[in-house]
């Protein structure tokens, strides 16, 4: 044995290649954390001074390769100082570099996930061998930092600075044919293969077949690409990520600055530019909040896994209600591989639902993502019917009629009767009380309500909804059954408009007064994009839709009379009482128009804004900081209350179903993180300060205030 430690071991066999086996003890995946790095310096070491070996294998001894560095110790290492920072990475290039330097030959077997700093150890040693299973990628862009283990200086000089700017700044895991179509790997075989693959590789390097030193000079020598070639690879790289990621994400750019700038330098000049540029971007904000929306959605995820295990399997699915709602919770179902039947007592409203299944796996077939047979299986796990006669098999249905209390209740009790005494029923209401539809149930411990956003299969969160009498068997299966269909479930608890909703309303609120003080709402939508926002309050309303809008607000000005109901119009109402529904119709705050590709062009409409004066009760200019501040402290203080209330468990969950739910913008980490940010006693002084004017919607609570004056913040 050359080296043994607790996360990793060397020995040579028979032939004096050293065997590197990477297996972290009571781990389930490979990881390399602070610890691991440094037995790897120790083993490098150990390598070093053993005589008379002719090569070396990377391996894993666990299902993945290396799934990257150990993001948990992240927020910590980010708490120091740029100067740390920089010369732990350049620790770490110095064992990396050692293994690149070796007297002899060096392969890495890839057995399963190889991305971030899992990539960049397989990019030091000569040869890369590939399981046809695997997947390899350096996705820190997506953290809001950039490849630091000398990921941006060697992927450009293995495959090139194209590919490694597509792959760098997409953050993409990558399938085994693409990376060796791309030359980042030199086989790709069967797992049960790699070894041999790996041990064969390195005898023909040592025979001579193969010229290791060659390929190794090249991988560590500077770029061979002149000024005018640079021009072409970097500057045009630029402006098109730049656009692609937008201004509040500037890792990507960064990293093809990086690559830019060391692509005429020496390996360790161009190690010493990137690791002083991924110093820079992880003491930004968007990375703290990037890496702390990973962290929580490990916790969501955590928690999801622990109602999974209990759960019983859902084996047959339906859906209750066809339609566009109805035919897209079907094709979630059924493209993921759970058969569903389709319910609707309307031939019409099933062909529709039929439509839009077929709509989405034709889009699927044309993106490539899609075979034709797969497209055939798919559609053929979607049955529909006019009647109940097979649902006495249903494992779990989902009832997704009209959203009115009397309908879905006479609905489900109707189900009731026709489904068996396990099945577990849901709904898919957005604002009704679980609790109240419960009463129409003799079992309403198999209840539950299942919110879906629209449209489905894009948006990834489904809001478990438990009523007083729902079961945690009931719980389990609807948290297990939105994970099969690729949902990120999150159980909340039931009030007026349950998490999302219930804060968003307020958000709405926000946007009502500031319209009524004189604000142009054409204005507080820029504002509140440039602020991060995927769309502005009044096109975002355009797209959900003003009659939903206005009965969802009244389900909230009912719940929370003191502070979401309003005396007078709002401007809301206004376009309701004037049939501007918003993209229903084509008419809302704006006006919209089919674009060439037949999706709706938002257009300024004067008739609009003729409409909102009628419910402007002064004249005031507003800065873009009051602007910001008067929409998001109610989002803010209404998703403080929740978590008070219990609604939902935690900030992690709170965080992640506001960018899950609504696109809260990911880069300042969510409402609770953007409290934190701005500190609670600043917070809750703002907030103070903007309800003496605009009341209870904007008023902390004595709990954030006790808070507050503790000094504790929502995330430890």
């Amino acid at each position: 044995m050359i080296y043994s430690g607790k996360t990793l071991s060397v020995e040579a066999n028979q032939d004096a290649i050293a065997l590197l086996t990477i297996d972290l003890e009571g781990e389930s995946v490979n990881k390399l954390a602070s610890y691991v790095i440094k037995e790897l310096g120790e083993a490098v070491e150990a390598i070093k001074a053993t005589a008379d070996l002719k090569g070396l294998v990377i391996r894993s001894g666990k299902e993945a390769f290396i799934v990257g560095a150990d993001i948990t110790e992240f927020h910590q290492m980010f708490e120091k100082d740029e100067a740390f920072l920089i010369d732990m990475n350049m620790t770490i290039h110095g064992i990396f570099n050692a293994i690149e330097d070796l007297p002899f030959p060096t392969v890495t077997a890839i057995n399963g996930l190889a991305l971030g700093g899992g990539c960049e150890i397989t990019l030091t040693t000569d040869f890369r061998v590939m399981a046809d299973s695997a997947k390899i990628g350096l996705p820190e862009t997506k953290l809001g930092i950039i490849p630091g283990w000398a990921g941006c200086v060697r992927l450009p000089r293995l495959i090139g600075a194209d590919n490694a700017i597509e792959w760098i700044c997409g953050g993409t895991e990558n399938r085994a044919d693409k990376a060796l179509a791309a030359g980042a790997v030199d086989a790709v075989l069967p797992v049960a293969e790699l070894d041999a693959a790996a041990l064969d590789i390195l005898a023909r390097a040592n025979s001579g077949e193969l010229d290791w030193q060659a390929r190794r000079l090249e991988k560590t020598s500077p770029l061979k690409l002149n000024a005018i070639e640079q021009m072409m690879a970097f500057e045009t790289a630029k402006g098109f990520v730049a656009g692609k990621a937008g201004p509040h994400y500037p890792a990507p750019v960064e990293a093809i600055k990086v690559i830019q700038k060391g692509a005429g330098e020496s390996r360790e000049r161009a190690q010493a530019i990137e690791a002083k540029t991924f110093a820079r971007m992880a003491l930004t904000d968007v990375a703290f909040n990037l890496v702390g929306l990973f962290m929580n959605d490990q916790v969501v995820k955590k928690k999801a896994k622990g109602h999974e295990k209990q759960a019983r399997e859902i084996k047959q699915a339906a859906v209750l209600g066809a339609g566009i709602m109805g035919g897209g919770i079907a094709y979630q179902s059924a493209s993921k591989g759970t058969p569903i039947l389709m319910k609707d007592i309307n031939g019409d409203a099933i062909e529709l639902g039929l439509k839009e299944a077929r709509k989405l796996f034709g889009k699927g077939l044309e993106r490539g993502k899609l075979t034709t047979d797969k497209m055939a299986q798919g559609l053929s796990n979607i049955r529909p019917t006019l009647s109940y006669g097979d649902f006495g098999n249903v494992d779990l249905v989902v009832e997704a009629v009209v959203e009115n209390p009397k309908v879905k209740a006479g609905v489900l009790a109707e189900l009731e009767d026709n489904v068996g005494d396990d099945t577990i029923l849901t709904s898919n209401t957005s604002t009704i009380s679980i609790t109240r539809l419960a009463e129409s149930l003799k079992r309403p411990e198999n209840f539950c309500g299942m919110h879906f956003f629209n449209p489905v299969h894009r948006m990834p969160l489904v809001e478990v909804i438990r009523g007083e009498k729902s079961s945690d068997a009931a719980i389990a299966a609807t948290v297990a059954y939105a994970r099969q269909m690729g949902k990120t479930p999150i159980v909340v608890n039931d009030c007026p408009g349950f998490l999302v909703n219930r804060v968003l309303f307020p958000y709405f609120g926000g946007f009502s007064l500031l319209v009524e003080k004189g604000a142009d709402y054409q204005r507080v939508d820029k504002v509140m994009e440039k602020f991060g926002w995927p769309m502005g309050p009044a096109y975002l309303l355009d797209v959900v839709g003003m009659d939903t809008a206005v009965h969802a607000n009244a389900v909230m000005a009912e719940g929370f009379p003191e502070r979401m109901a309003r005396e007078g119009k709002t401007a809301i109402q206004v376009m309701y009482d004037n049939k501007r529904l918003g993209q229903k119709n084509d008419l809302g705050f704006y006006r919209y128009e089919e674009d060439r590709k037949g999706k709706p062009k938002k257009l300024s409409d004067e008739a609009a804004q003729a409409l909102v004066a009628e419910v402007v009760t002064e004249t005031r200019e507003f800065s873009d900081e009051d602007i910001i501040a008067r929409m998001m402290v109610p989002l803010c203080m209404e998703t403080i209350r929740c978590l008070e209330d219990n609604i939902v468990g935690s900030p992690a969950e709170a965080d992640m179903a506001l960018i899950y739910g609504i696109g809260f913008p990911p880069f300042r980490g969510g409402a609770l993180r953007y409290v934190d940010a701005m500190g609670v006693a600043e917070f809750v002084a703002l907030a103070d300060s903007l309800a003496e004017e605009l009341g209870p919607l904007y008023r902390p609570t004595d709990a954030l205030r006790e808070r507050a004056t503790r000094g504790e913040a929502f995330y430890g």
